[in-house]
């Protein structure tokens, strides 16, 4: 028996690396790096029935895009085949630091 694997299923680690992907093209207007090397992004949890939770946080509380990154962020995960519903939760707990941001971010900003 061939079951097709439900593409939002947790252990699915292909569609985590799909949404990383799609989380690479969303940028912070003010730093020209995505918000995923940043280390915006704390968790994606791919929960049953086509649910996505995106954990994230800003580089700052009073960051301008406060209202609006989030909503991008929702917004482009929704479109994916396989989404039925997606949600980020906005944290600031653990505070963001530059220790977050990938490798690659660090060499992009010089930091």
């Amino acid at each position: 028996m061939n079951k097709k694997k439900n593409k939002t299923d947790p252990k699915n680690s292909d569609f985590k690396d799909e949404i990383i992907s799609l989380l690479r093209t969303v940028f912070d207007p003010e730093i020209p790096v995505n918000i995923y090397d940043l280390g915006l992004i704390y968790d994606i949890d791919l929960g049953k029935n086509g649910r996505v939770v995106i954990k994230m946080t800003l580089t700052s509380p009073n960051c301008p895009v406060a209202e609006s990154l989030p909503v991008e962020v929702e917004d482009k995960v929704a479109n994916l085949p396989g989404v039925m519903e997606a949600k980020v939760n906005l944290v600031f707990d653990p505070p963001w630091t530059k220790e977050m941001m990938s490798e690659e971010a660090r060499l992009e900003l010089n930091v």
